[in-house]
């Protein structure tokens, strides 16, 4: 399968080494599995640590220095796509063309308004639902 990882799931991999977020990014990384990242996602998860957490950019580093050659990289078309009107919050929106881009079968993600929105295709699910997924469907 081909996830799409969102900021969210980053962020909180970054700061909790066996957490939910953690685990199901190792998943997501791991064959038969291709985790994708957008560049912009990645922007975002820097600026995030150095804004808010300059005490844990260390923690950061580390993170990007064993994982980044584990996932794909890919950046976020500007055309807008039909179901992106379905997610309320217009920034989240990018994460939809991601993953349309991207054919991601799952976005793996915290964030209610893209869990919220109705769209099937990709599958939008938490790091738990990811991890509980039985891997034959």
């Amino acid at each position: 399968m081909r996830i799409l990882i969102d900021t969210n799931i980053l962020f909180s991999a970054v700061l909790k080494f066996e957490g939910t977020p953690r685990k199901a990014f190792n998943k997501a990384v791991s064959l038969p599995n291709t985790g994708i990242v957008s560049y912009q996602s990645l922007e975002e998860l820097v600026n995030s640590f150095y804004a808010k957490l300059p005490i844990k950019v260390h923690l950061l580093e580390h993170f990007l220095v064993t994982s980044l050659s584990t996932f794909e990289l890919i950046s976020i078309p500007q055309d807008k796509i039909d179901d992106e009107s379905k997610i309320r919050d217009i920034d989240d929106r990018t994460i939809l063309r991601a993953a349309v881009k991207a054919q991601a079968d799952i976005i793996l993600t915290g964030d209610k308004d893209l869990l919220e929105s109705g769209i099937t295709s990709p599958q939008i699910m938490t790091a738990r639902e990811f991890l509980e997924l039985n891997d034959c469907e």
